[in-house]
């Protein structure tokens, strides 16, 4: 896992003690008028039995905000928030932080909290609130993300097509692993890193995404032109040699490793890239290091069972925040408390993030009596 927010967090996290705000409840807008449908839902208690449904078209799933939902330094959620005007607050005590919800355009924004225990709770808890109809909802997966600097370059926007889990696992530290071991990090039911037997992914070490629907949305925003700046030229342009890393942003394909353990350096991105690799038998390609994404889409799996969400209907959009190793020449240890204090592609990959995924939301929104019926081919 590739970024940790703590150093981000630090000053947000004065200043909303300083107002009294908690870390829970999240800034309050002045209601709008909302349909008399949703009215009666929002008297509903949270959790409990509520014969009135608040229609959902879109979920935008983010995982964090650095401080105030709206108005300072933009964490995942804010610009969705403040651009697609989600401004019904809506209680959701159950989980990490409550909902937003735009009555006119049925989109309804969460924060999950950061790492897969949270994520997965946090969309659990949604699917199997009453007040919710999810039964035609996409799920947008919107976040920022590592970035291997041999495939891509910060500031880019990444769709996934599998999801890696890279928890579950035995570990041997790495100051006693056997000499002819590549790391001390392997497969649970496995006879070491050499073991290459295939395994099923039957506890949640992998999932595939749709893959029409990922093909539709990397096709429907591949031409986008992504914002460059002299900033982000400068941070990429000490990997020498790695033509990626040095290229201006784009939107692309790649896969994501989600890890409760923020790891940086060359061995772990070879690692990651190994991971990736038999997890997925060969067919996906390591690019983007999160947190959550096997969490979230485990719980969307499960709903999906009962009914309550389409496992067809998830997107995972990943912004480049930073590396996942250091440039030639600098030590990972340093490099990454240095780039903890400030992700050198944070901005811009919040603002590929809104930029991409807008496209793909406007789009299901403007034909919505087609896209409600089945997901676009």
């Amino acid at each position: 896992m590739m970024f940790d927010m703590k150093g981000l967090r630090r000053a947000a996290t004065a200043l909303a003690l300083l107002a009294g705000v908690t870390g829970t409840m999240a800034q309050a807008a002045p209601t709008p008028s909302v349909p008399p449908a949703v009215s009666a839902a929002l008297r509903c208690a949270p959790g409990g039995p509520c014969a009135a449904k608040i229609p959902v078209k879109v979920v935008i799933v983010t995982m964090f905000e650095v401080g105030q939902d709206t108005g300072d330094a933009p964490g995942e959620f804010q610009f969705w928030r403040e651009r697609r005007k989600l401004d019904v607050r809506i209680p959701f005590p159950q989980s990490h932080h409550d909902l937003y919800y735009n009555p006119q355009s049925q989109i309804l924004g969460m924060v999950t909290g950061m790492g897969s225990i949270r994520s997965a709770t946090a969309t659990l808890a949604l699917g199997l609130d009453q007040r919710f109809d999810l039964s035609h909802a996409y799920w947008l997966v919107a976040g920022i993300a590592g970035v291997d600097p041999h495939q891509a370059t910060i500031g880019s926007a990444v769709w996934a097509h599998y999801l890696v889990d890279g928890d579950l696992a035995h570990e041997i530290d790495a100051r006693e692993i056997p000499a002819d071991w590549k790391s001390g990090y392997f497969a649970l039911h496995s006879n070491g890193p050499g073991d290459k037997r295939p395994q099923q992914a039957d506890e949640g070490e992998m999932f595939a995404l749709n893959p029409k629907l990922a093909d539709w949305a990397y096709g429907l925003t591949k031409d986008i032109k992504l914002a460059d700046s002299a900033e982000l030229a400068s941070a990429r342009a000490p990997y020498a040699g790695m033509a990626p890393a040095q290229s201006p942003p784009k939107v692309m394909t790649g896969d994501n490793l989600a890890a409760m353990t923020f790891w940086h350096g060359a061995k772990m991105t070879d690692w990651a890239h190994d991971w990736v690799d038999f997890w997925t038998a060969g067919k996906g390609v390591f690019v983007t290091s999160a947190m959550e994404e096997t969490g979230t889409f485990q719980s969307i799996d499960y709903l999906a069972r009962i009914g309550r969400a389409d496992r067809n209907r998830v997107m995972v959009l990943r912004g480049a925040s930073n590396f996942t190793m250091p440039p030639p020449g600098e030590a990972p240890a340093e490099y990454l408390l240095k780039e903890n204090q400030n992700y050198s592609g944070m901005r811009a990959s919040l603002e590929a993030l809104y930029t991409v995924g807008s496209k793909v939301v406007d789009t299901l929104l403007a034909d919505w009596p087609r896209y409600a019926k089945a997901p676009p081919q």
